[in-house]
């Protein structure tokens, strides 16, 4: 508190549109909320948001608040796997369970997280941006038959304004995406890289980020950010000669030069696309330059651009390093006929430690029927 002249007292007061203009983290700024909505209503002891796929139909974990452990880090399902999802992103209207222990019966992984943390009631609300499904929002209680119509009021404003801090965050980054990944279409004309590899390489590199996450103090959020960036990891190649880029036979000293380039490159053209669509300070972007700088770094310090050892290399940059190889070796190129995944395994499973992160060479190597659900779903065509 502090004072003014004539002794009249002025309070720091935060309301819910500070919040919603305010350029924190999206994390940071849900907690923030989150401690406003249980000074009215104390009972509301979790808000999660879960971000929708429509291209993969998948609803995947993004940013939460609960005070303590979350049920549902690090997860993802189908859309259709569930009914009550389904009729809520088809009608577009909230839902409110008074009682969950009515849904007792129901097998799914996510319900039974959610009961087992001990929450009792819940209301969903459909994330909606220009007609299309962006998300669910989330309020639980571990009190149950607390949703008022009072209550239920206020939470409609407050998932209003939540739905304009993750949308805009969201719409923000799939600007930037989508002018990178045209460049990066323009640049697969020249054949260096093809579209199947980019799309495999992400999914690669989220299996891994699921799982080394939470070991490393990261969320849900930096999982999603990694699949997102990945596959604009190369997209500094579009400054490399094509005859580099297509050169079947061992490359000289000089053209292997030529070719590291592309890393400081490529994190010029996102510090440019950055500047020009106004999208500096952005958070997590800073991933975005990360993995195109320093995914061909290496644990043992021999690596380029900067020579980065050990931890010093960001997680993310570590974990596309490891996805980028194991599909590039396991697919056929000018120079090279493809691997199989036990060959490709095999060389992960020899360089861990001195040119590949151990935690994300183990990450990939447990989840073996998952790489191969990859491989099948996104294998390259008779053009590829």
């Amino acid at each position: 508190m502090a004072a003014v002249a004539g002794g009249a007292p002025v309070f720091n007061h935060e309301t819910l549109l500070d919040i919603v203009h305010d350029p924190a983290p999206l994390a940071a700024r849900l907690r923030r909320l989150h401690a406003l909505v249980r000074e009215r209503l104390p009972f509301v002891e979790r808000i999660a948001v879960v971000s929708y796929d429509p291209l993969s139909d998948r609803l995947k974990t993004f940013v939460h608040s609960s005070g303590g452990d979350e049920p549902l880090s690090f997860y993802e399902s189908p859309l259709a796997a569930s009914r009550s999802l389904s009729e809520i992103a088809l009608s577009r209207k909230p839902r409110v369970v008074q009682d969950l222990s009515a849904y007792a019966v129901i097998q799914a992984e996510h319900s039974r997280r959610i009961r087992g943390q001990g929450y009792a009631a819940s209301y969903t609300m459909p994330l909606v941006n220009h007609g299309e499904l962006a998300g669910f929002l989330f309020f639980n209680s571990r009190t149950p038959w607390v949703f008022t119509a009072p209550a239920l009021d206020y939470l409609n404003m407050v998932g209003h304004l939540l739905c304009l801090m993750v949308v805009a965050e969201l719409v923000c980054v799939r600007t930037l995406l989508s002018a990178v990944r045209t460049v990066t279409h323009i640049a697969q004309c020249r054949d260096f890289e093809t579209g199947s590899h980019l799309e495999r390489m992400a999914h690669y590199s989220r299996l891994i980020a699921r799982q080394v996450a939470a070991q490393h103090g990261r969320d849900d959020a930096f999982v999603e950010y990694v699949f997102q960036f990945a596959p604009l990891h190369d997209i500094g190649k579009i400054a490399v000669p094509d005859d580099l880029l297509q050169k079947p036979g061992r490359l000289t000293d000089d053209e292997f030069l030529a070719i590291q380039a592309h890393t400081v490159k490529g994190a010029e053209i996102v510090d440019t696309m950055l500047e020009q669509f106004g999208l500096a300070g952005l958070p997590h972007t800073g991933m975005l330059r990360n993995i195109a700088l320093h995914h061909h770094e290496t644990p043992d310090g021999l690596g380029y651009p900067l020579g980065l050892a050990g931890e010093s290399i960001p997680l993310e940059a570590r974990i596309c390093a490891v996805a980028d190889v194991f599909d590039a070796l396991t697919s056929k190129r000018p120079y090279k006929e493809a691997w199989s995944n036990d060959e490709a395994f095999g060389l992960l499973l020899r360089q861990s430690g001195p040119k590949f992160d151990p935690d994300c060479v183990a990450a990939l190597l447990d989840q073996r029927e998952a790489v191969e659900r990859i491989q099948a779903e996104f294998g390259e065509d008779r053009l590829g």
